[in-house]
């Protein structure tokens, strides 16, 4: 599945972007800016379509199908952050003139914990979750959770980290290339 390898190809774009966008003190607004959100909408896309086949993959569950709820909330979240995002790069002239522009936004009651702090990391829990699944069905190794998990807490160190993450992700993701559905257990009818 040829997502396995854009998404995080297109996490690592952002990442970069993110960087270059730094080298002149600040980020945003401009052609970086927008560009490396643009990158990371396209991940979240392919995302959601991941998470799809990681849950059917997992042969569907509890397990999984919590997993794969909340990676969508987690993405819906991010996609509306990015989003915004570039709204404001848009708008604004210079990197103070995004200031309050994203103040006014993180005023709007609820905004802040589902936009920026907690269902955003519902995309990493529901991402950690799937792939668990997967290798506590042993259908992929131990060190693919274990890769996902610490691509996941990269970024909280460092957002410079990034690229680093989404190579981690990749290699995470090698195991899934090969993986085909789930067969569900069928059980043989009697003949009485």
């Amino acid at each position: 599945m040829r997502s396995l390898v854009a998404a995080p190809a297109l996490v690592g774009a952002y990442g970069v972007a993110r960087i270059v966008d730094g080298f002149d003190g600040s980020r945003g607004p401009g052609l970086a800016w927008t560009l490396g959100h643009l990158f990371f909408l396209a991940a979240l896309i392919l995302f959601v379509r991941i998470f799809g086949r990681l849950r059917t993959m997992a042969g569907g569950g509890v397990t999984a199908t919590a997993g794969y709820a909340a990676g969508l909330a987690g993405a819906l979240a991010l996609a509306a952050q990015f989003t915004i995002d570039i709204v404001v790069g848009l708008l604004s002239a210079d990197h103070d003139a995004m200031g309050p522009r994203f103040d006014a936004v993180k005023a709007i009651p609820g905004v802040e914990p589902v936009v920026y702090t907690v269902v955003p990391l519902l995309f990493y829990a529901g991402m950690v979750a799937l792939v668990a699944r997967l290798a506590a069905g042993r259908r992929v190794p131990w060190w693919s959770p274990a890769l996902v998990l610490v691509q996941a807490a990269l970024p909280l160190a460092s957002k410079d980290l990034i690229p680093l993450a989404a190579a981690l992700l990749l290699l995470a993701f090698v195991p899934l290339l090969r993986l085909r559905p789930a067969q569900p257990v069928v059980l043989a009818r009697s003949s009485f």
